[in-house]
């Protein structure tokens, strides 16, 4: 089965996650973890902001906000696109895009209906916390199983701990100690507001280098403007991962034309339901027909997320 538009199933046969499915170079049977889509309290959102969200998706946008507010329902989703776990992406932002500290309580809370599938992130924002270790201890103790930084929407550069934000390089020690790993945002954002100019991935050359052993993951790769930057800055980290999420999938190759190079440290996402993304079923079936070696998108597809996170059981 697929989800149209407005969330209704198709007339195709319907497959489990962990069944063959049906893709463009055949069967496969691939345990598809998601590791980004956005799952958040929308609700919250500033008017502006809600505005840019809605664009582009008028027709469906109060199913996606009722889907905001029944895991259910993504998990029915999930179930008709083959799709095994989802991380769900949530952050505070409260003076850029509205979201609270409420946030890392609502990823918790929708996690619960199958905490093995859902896996909730949450965050920590360094301009307003004033106590970092003791807010990451609060997410560990929810069940939050990694830490979003959104530099573009919090306002300061992923090393601004380097430039006396020390509540920042207090929370990369705390989530350093947990085992915790931290994603962080590269690249651009359209949001009223973003500061775009803060979505460098260099600036994670200084955090791999100052918290060695803090897991990382950047995000999007800094697409579109900053694919060299952060090319260089995994390669030279080899324990940072990439999260495809946000880049195309058609354009892959155009934008990591040596993406075979980073096959261990590639993570499956697709940023779905944000604008652009349709489905997180098509971005998997667009994926699986780039001229990319079968072990590549097994290990991006499944392995690898199953590694950085396991599953919960």
């Amino acid at each position: 089965m697929r989800t149209g538009k407005a969330g209704t199933r198709s007339e195709e046969g319907g497959t489990s996650p962990s069944e063959s499915i049906s893709t463009p170079l055949g069967p496969r049977s691939f345990r598809i973890t998601d590791c980004h889509i956005h799952i958040q309290p929308w609700r919250q959102l500033k008017p502006a902001v809600m505005e840019t969200m809605r664009r582009g998706k008028e027709d469906r946008f109060e199913f996606l906000l009722s889907l905001m507010d029944d895991p259910k329902l993504l998990l029915r989703i999930m179930d008709e696109e083959g799709i095994d776990r989802v991380g769900m992406v949530n952050y505070p932002s409260p003076d850029l895009m509205g979201f609270t500290n409420d946030t890392n309580d609502f990823a918790a809370r929708y996690a619960e209906s199958d905490p093995r599938r859902l896996i909730p992130y949450g965050g920590v924002h360094p301009r307003f916390a004033k106590d970092p270790a003791g807010e990451v201890q609060r997410l560990v103790e929810l069940g939050v199983r990694m830490l979003k930084i959104h530099p573009n929407h919090q306002c300061f550069p992923a090393n601004a701990y380097t430039e006396g934000l020390e509540a920042l390089g207090a929370l990369y020690k705390a989530c350093e100690n947990h085992g915790l790993p931290v994603m962080i945002h590269t690249g651009t954002s359209i949001f009223p507001g973003a500061r775009s100019k803060w979505g460098n991935p260099m600036e994670m050359d200084d955090v791999a280098i100052d918290f060695p052993d803090l897991p990382l993951v950047m995000a999007h790769g800094g697409r579109p403007l900053y694919m060299a930057e952060a090319f260089f800055i995994l390669r030279r980290h080899k324990r940072m991962w990439l999260d495809l999420s946000g880049i195309p999938p058609k354009g892959l190759l155009g934008y990591f034309p040596r993406i075979a190079e980073l096959e261990a440290q590639l993570l499956w996402g697709t940023d779905w339901p944000s604008p652009g993304v349709e489905s997180m079923r098509r971005n998997v079936d667009d994926f699986l027909a780039l001229d990319l070696p079968e072990r590549l998108k097994r290990a991006a597809l499944e392995t690898n997320p199953e590694r950085l996170l396991p599953t919960r059981l």
